[in-house]
């Protein structure tokens, strides 16, 4: 009794000691925070960003920089959002989230060699930390370091044998390599768990597209607009893939049907187009120019003329 007296006793003590300014600033700190936290769960970013800058200005605590952090994110502030996560590491050095968003941000920045450093911290505290090793792997390859990369998915895929993203990087890391077998395998694991991933399709209907598997190719492709009839990058692939074969009423049909859907994407009207006038048809190849610089007037030198800069479509599919 005589030990919690003597704690409760200084603890109070220090708490009467506080200057009358002291105590306001303690008091204006907690309802700046709350204050931007009930903002930011109601969609008022601005002002959130606006208390938790105050609320930051008068006590630098890890939570109440970590949220200021969150809220630059939200709005797009990424400098603001990386000099806000330096801080907070500076401060908290052994915080493997703070560590983990820093290198995030980096990521966003980059800054490769920066991510790197913050994700060998973590790796350093905590070697069981798939989400490090994944992150790192990011780093090593904007570092195009691609062995290096694959390393690290490979430990981060061995501590979560579900991480579909460290799969997927890995598969692309390796289909650049043009490890073709190697790459297929990781995007089939990714299918078995989920037999509607996007990316993973789109991706192994590249690498079918490229071993000249034109069947299985149409297969991810069409399963993919089967999935998201909106997603203008399956159309562009099957359509090159198309192109290729010299598919050419195929290839303008695809196109037709994706301008039907996303009548405001100038890309399909300039594919079209091309496809329109390698098959003869100048007056119609011309009025998709028209209509994709009519949309697109900003990209007019890519669609002008009489489309000699498509002779590479275009557009980076990355079949070929």
């Amino acid at each position: 009794m005589g030990l919690l007296s003597a704690l409760f006793g200084e603890k109070k003590q220090e708490k009467d000691q506080q200057t009358p300014e002291e105590k306001q600033n303690l008091k204006n700190f907690d309802i700046l925070k709350y204050d931007g936290i009930r903002a930011r769960n109601m969609g008022k970013l601005d002002y959130a960003v606006k208390c938790f800058e105050e609320a930051a200005a008068l006590n630098e605590e890890p939570e109440t920089l970590g949220l200021l952090a969150s809220a630059y994110l939200q709005a797009n502030r990424t400098d603001d959002a990386r000099t806000t996560l330096d801080r907070l590491v500076e401060k908290d050095p052994s915080n493997i989230q703070s560590l983990l968003s820093l290198a995030s941000v980096c990521y966003l920045q980059q800054d490769y060699e920066s991510m790197d450093t913050a994700c060998q911290k973590v790796i350093a505290a905590d070697d069981k930390n798939a989400q490090a090793y994944f992150l790192a792997a990011r780093a090593a390859k904007g570092l195009n370091n691609d062995l290096n990369a694959i390393v690290m998915l490979t430990k981060a895929i061995a501590l979560n044998e579900t991480f579909v993203q460290a799969y997927q990087l890995r598969a692309e890391v390796l289909w650049s390599m043009r490890q073709a077998s190697e790459a297929t395998d990781d995007l089939n694991r990714i299918l078995s768990l989920n037999p509607d991933d996007e990316d993973a399709l789109l991706l192994k209907g590249r690498i079918e597209a490229a071993l000249a598997h034109t069947e299985e190719a149409c297969k991810c492709f069409d399963k993919v607009m089967e999935v998201n009839p909106f997603n203008e990058t399956a159309y562009l692939l099957k359509g090159e893939m198309l192109n290729e074969q010299k598919k050419l009423t195929e290839a303008e049909a695809l196109y037709t049907e994706a301008i039907d859907l996303m009548p405001d994407k100038a890309v399909f009207y300039q594919e079209r187009g091309r496809i329109r006038l390698l098959s003869g048809n100048k007056a119609g190849a011309t009025d998709d120019m028209k209509k994709a610089i009519e949309i697109a007037p900003e990209k007019e030198e890519q669609i002008s003329g009489n489309f000699s800069n498509f002779g590479n479509s275009g557009l980076q599919t990355g079949i070929y």
